[in-house]
């Protein structure tokens, strides 16, 4: 929840989110005096001319020559030119040798296989019989059918397939098809992946030669402070990790996109952003940012690669009490244009609020933030896939609100190299591979006996749609899916009723009780209409209406 509004602010400090800091760069923070004189940034495709030839139409009246060479007007624009594509470090970076966020602890099932994925790796995720997380490449080494569409058997993971079945470190246990006394091939197993449970989330160690980095699994300072409660949830999106993270560092569109969403975005609080650059990596950037009316609530960003966002705020309350607000986002790569995300929302301040609205109510509000800005994410997604150029060539930058977007792009000129794919500031990588595009069982007998993302899923419902808000939240959160379990039980128990008690009011001798009778079906009649509002507000897409000012 966001905190109450702050009388004082204590100016955050920038501690970094993992136990080891990353070592600063030379000439990292950028100054007030360089942002006035729209300092260009040198690098990779610098060649104006080419631009101009591969962008006709586009106006240039923004970027004027001076003296001292080509500069943005008034030092309204971000500097176009290339980025720090060969800073120091930018070889050492290695995108598997990282920790990625795969899922919230208490949403993994504890009865089922969990399919997911980081970039085009396939993985599954399940607790064995003790309870331990265990993860594995999603491929039987039989006949490559995918393990999540098994089964748990006595905590080993049987493919459904054939029914060899896998213990927690990958080995074939059984083989249901092997003669007596035969004995199982050593190398019958499905390849084993590590992973930690840390702070309430399932992180997987990507790298296939290295062992486990401890250093650099994340650990996020404020949720060791005693009293932090914190709103976490999940979400799966239909565009690239690269675009969820540039607009989850995007404070400007908040006041346009989310007007009234809640009570802080309000389309007349647009405003112009200032910037403070303290710190730049190999392994991503730090610093504050501010808006021009208060210029007193600063709050600190960092992004710290691959996957990790964070925005906090430190202040005082009215009653003089230091208090902190940080919301986590954590975004993992899903495969080309999609992206899972979990989301937290944490703070040391409790409002009372939480205590009297249901968490489904919270979740389905962080669904429809998403939704609204939805649609021209994957329009974005969309445009740089067909396009395949540097975003220096389709973005106009402004100062005043884009300066974590430039930042972030050029951070991927710097290590994305080392990525399957990825879109820089002034370079790119596109996919050497088209994305595969997997169509899930239906019917109900595939529903019912499919683990897609945890048991539940029936005939049509069972097809993954990431657009559909079920599939995008209500599956991945049990608490949602036993509310519309609940409340879809209420709904149906409440027709039959209602169907009862008219029926009842038709063969009633007396005008009294057909009259109580009638009432009393419309009494439920009414209540499965409620409970029907609840199930279709939790998994019913937002639709956007304008307001104008």
């Amino acid at each position: 929840m966001t905190p109450p509004p702050p009388t004082t602010l204590s100016r955050p400090s920038l501690a970094p989110i993992s136990a080891v800091a990353a070592p600063r760069l030379r000439n990292s923070a950028a100054t007030p005096a360089t942002a006035a004189r729209g300092v260009r940034w040198h690098g990779v495709g610098t060649d104006s001319r080419r631009q101009r030839r591969q962008r006709p139409g586009r106006c240039w009246a923004a970027v004027v020559e001076g003296e001292t060479g080509a500069q943005e007007a008034d030092g309204v624009l971000l500097p176009k030119e290339g980025g720090e594509a060969a800073a120091d470090g930018a070889a050492k970076y290695d995108w598997q040798e990282e920790w990625y966020p795969l899922y919230l602890t208490k949403e993994v099932p504890d009865d089922a296989a969990l399919p997911l994925t980081v970039f085009d790796r396939q993985l599954v995720l399940y607790r064995d019989a003790d309870g331990v997380l265990r993860c594995h490449e999603d491929r039987c080494p039989h006949r490559l059918a995918k393990l999540s569409e098994g089964q748990l058997v006595d905590g080993k993971l049987e493919c459904l397939y054939h029914g060899w079945q896998f213990d927690g470190q990958g080995k074939c246990v059984k083989i249901p098809q092997l003669p007596e006394g035969a004995k199982i091939p050593r190398n019958a197993c499905a390849r084993n992946y590590e992973v930690r449970d840390s702070q309430g989330v399932v992180w997987v160690w990507m790298s296939p030669s290295q062992p486990p980095d401890a250093k650099k699994l994340p650990f996020f300072e404020p949720y060791a402070r005693p009293g932090f409660t914190d709103l976490s949830t999940v979400h799966e999106l239909p565009y690239d990790h690269s675009i969820l993270l540039e607009n989850l560092m995007d404070p400007a569109h908040v006041p346009i996109s989310h007007d009234r969403t809640d009570w802080t975005a309000k389309r007349e609080d647009a405003q112009p952003l200032a910037f403070d650059v303290a710190e730049r990596t190999a392994r991503g950037f730090a610093g504050h940012w501010w808006r021009e009316r208060s210029p007193h609530l600063r709050n600190a960003l960092r992004f710290e690669a691959p996957c990790v966002l964070t925005n906090t705020l430190e202040y005082t309350d009215k009653d003089g009490k230091e208090q902190c607000f940080s919301a986590h986002f954590l975004c993992r790569p899903a495969g080309q244009g999609k992206a899972m995300l979990l989301v937290r929302f944490g703070s040391t301040a409790t409002s009372p609020l939480t205590k009297i609205v249901p968490s489904w109510y919270l979740h389905q509000n962080a669904s429809k933030v998403f939704e609204q800005d939805m649609g021209f994410l994957s329009s974005q997604n969309e445009v740089l896939m067909k396009e395949k150029v540097p975003t220096k060539e389709l973005y106009l930058n402004l100062r005043s609100s884009d300066t974590w977007v430039a930042e972030y792009r050029r951070w991927m000129d710097r290590a994305g190299h080392g990525m399957p794919y990825y879109f820089g500031h002034s370079t790119l990588k596109t996919p050497t591979l088209p994305a595969v595009v997997e169509q899930a069982p239906a019917g109900a007998v595939a529903g019912i006996s499919a683990s897609f993302p945890a048991k539940g899923g029936i005939g049509t419902q069972h097809a993954p749609n990431p657009t559909n808000r079920y599939f995008r939240h209500v599956v991945h959160c049990k608490g949602c899916r036993d509310t519309v379990n609940k409340y879809t039980a209420l709904k149906n128990a409440f027709v039959v009723l209602a169907a009862v008690a008219a029926a009842a009011a038709v063969l009633a001798a007396t005008r009294q009780w057909k009259a109580v009778l009638l009432v009393s079906a419309a009494v439920l009649a009414a209540g499965s209409y409620a409970c029907g509002s609840v199930v279709s507000l939790i998994t019913t897409n937002f639709i956007r209406t304008h307001r104008r000012l």
